[in-house]
């Protein structure tokens, strides 16, 4: 401005009186309120911050992991050391569970005593655990409580007719041992139907036990032959062929031994025929509660000894002769020599205990089975690997 006022040519203010102008306006202008700070209290501080943080929105928690399916309940393994083994050698006896009606295999004599390839397969065992085949309780179990008695304890070993299957080995949470007696199954008719085959039995009424593996067999067969049934069904295998006996049915099926035995036991054997045809693999195996080892170690190799004993040709007639035998491999068998049955937790003569009381495999199964029985059923399957049949024992060493 002074600048302007000069080149016009007026004349220039003066300097000193500016300033003292600008100074008396400035001071004359009202000066802006100061806000009125306070010290700040510190307790009021803490109160704030504590307000503040407790506003603060919570950390989302982690996505909680799905829970893992729970497994399918199983028999409980026994702790270390402990073993159904040492529960029946601390009682001296053995609970065996047995059909108690099948001739043959295990049946209730007028006695009180029990006859049968199962029945003695449990004298097996009682003679390897005490030297004493009659060291044994027989429990009589139907093909539905079998398994369950098994599971619950109430029975040490199942030697009952029993076939060994995929489902029983893994669901059912059985271990099975050796097959005894291999079979497969049959059907009976009235000789008098004049039926020989299968497909003449389209539309037939057939009478069955339930909770066999027979039943499941019945259904898959006849539906391959695409053939038509009406199964009738028992629980009870007494009632089953009582039913027959009866004409209920037209025929009855089981395991083709079953159905031999039972044959005889009818008023009149000759007017009922067992067609040739087979519906199935039966193996017959004893069978014990799953995850323990050296009571199913105890129980196998039992087995095995019979069919070892009737190899090397030792009878419950001749086994003394053999106590003095070179031969190593029946010196470690019969436990002259070497530690095999102390490996199980047995006698170390328990081989020879199994073969002097019972027998080996032939010799039990002419007893119940064989020419001098009323079944006369041959061999066949159940004869010594050495002979074209299917029985072999590992080595004993």
């Amino acid at each position: 401005m002074l600048l302007v006022l000069s080149a016009c040519g007026a004349a220039a203010p003066d300097p000193a009186a500016i300033s003292q102008a600008v100074r008396e306006t400035v001071a004359a202008l009202p000066a802006p309120e100061a806000p009125q700070v306070s010290a700040p209290d510190p307790a009021a501080i803490a109160q704030a911050v504590r307000e503040t943080v407790a506003a603060l929105p919570a950390p989302e928690a982690p996505a909680a992991e799905p829970a893992a399916t729970p497994e399918p309940a199983q028999p409980a393994e026994p702790a270390t050391g402990e073993s159904r083994l040492d529960t029946v050698l601390a009682r001296g006896n053995l609970i065996c569970g047995v059909s108690g009606s099948l001739a043959g295999f295990s049946n209730l004599e007028p006695d009180g005593s029990y006859s049968g390839l199962d029945a003695d397969y449990c004298r097996v065992v009682a003679a390897a655990l005490f030297n004493d085949p009659d060291a044994v309780e027989f429990v009589p179990l139907s093909a539905q409580e079998r398994f369950t008695a098994v599971q619950a304890g109430t029975v040490d070993v199942l030697f009952r007719n029993t076939t060994w299957t995929a489902s029983r080995d893994t669901s059912v949470f059985m271990d099975f041992g050796p097959t005894i007696f291999y079979d497969g199954q049959g059907m009976m008719v009235r000789a008098d139907l004049s039926i020989a085959t299968l497909e003449e039995l389209d539309g037939a009424t057939i009478c069955v036990q339930s909770g066999t593996t027979t039943e499941l067999n019945l259904t898959d067969q006849f539906r391959a032959l695409n053939i038509t049934f009406t199964p009738l069904v028992f629980e009870d295998i007494d009632a089953t062929y009582t039913a027959y006996n009866e004409q209920q049915c037209d025929a009855v099926t089981s395991d083709r031994s079953q159905l031999i035995a039972r044959r005889t036991t009818l008023a009149e054997p000759d007017a009922h025929i067992i067609l040739d045809a087979v519906l199935s693999k039966e193996p017959l195996a004893p069978a014990v509660a799953q995850n323990d080892s050296r009571w199913t170690d105890v129980v196998v190799w039992s087995v095995f000894v019979t069919f070892q004993a009737e190899e090397f040709g030792l009878t419950s007639e001749n086994v003394d002769t053999f106590l003095d035998t070179e031969n190593p491999d029946i010196r470690r068998f019969l436990g002259v020599e070497g530690e095999v049955g102390i490996g199980f937790g047995l006698e170390n003569d328990f081989a020879y205990s199994i073969v002097k009381n019972v027998g080996n495999y032939g010799e039990i199964y002419d007893r119940n089975l064989g020419p001098d029985t009323p079944f006369d059923l041959a061999r066949g399957p159940n004869d010594l690997w050495t002979n074209g049949g299917l029985l072999y024992a590992p080595p004993f060493r």
